[in-house]
């Protein structure tokens, strides 16, 4: 069986401005929980709470600096590069180069925001 995406579905955002998430697969736009793929667009000094998601993150940054922040490290993630973070564990995520981000998420199982476990604003 093929899935044909024709386009995105958008996300809500969360943090102190709105940044684009354009969710390809996952709950919203397949009704998929196995996995979720979204292209996000995030303006120059965004942050977002602190969260312990139960899933695990790949990220690939295509443009700018995302900006990865755990209970130990901090991490500039570049364009060209990419990371990945366990479910489970505590992290943050921000993009504060005056480009901002453009990168790829791709969540494991599918991202949803009663499994993200985000922090109080």
């Amino acid at each position: 069986m093929v899935k044909y995406v024709k386009k995105p579905a958008i996300i809500p955002s969360v943090g102190n401005m709105p940044k684009l998430i354009e969710e390809f697969f996952g709950y919203v736009n397949t009704q998929s929980g196995d996995l979720s793929i979204a292209r996000i667009t995030s303006p120059a000094g965004w942050i977002e709470p602190a969260q312990t998601p139960e899933f695990d993150e790949y990220t690939l940054v295509l443009k700018g600096v995302v900006h990865v922040r755990t209970e130990t490290d901090s991490y500039d993630v570049s364009a060209g590069e990419a990371f990945m973070t366990h479910r489970g564990k505590w992290v943050q995520y921000s993009t504060p180069e005056p480009e901002g981000a453009e990168y790829i998420a791709v969540c494991l199982p599918a991202f949803s925001p009663e499994t993200v476990h985000r922090e109080a604003e």
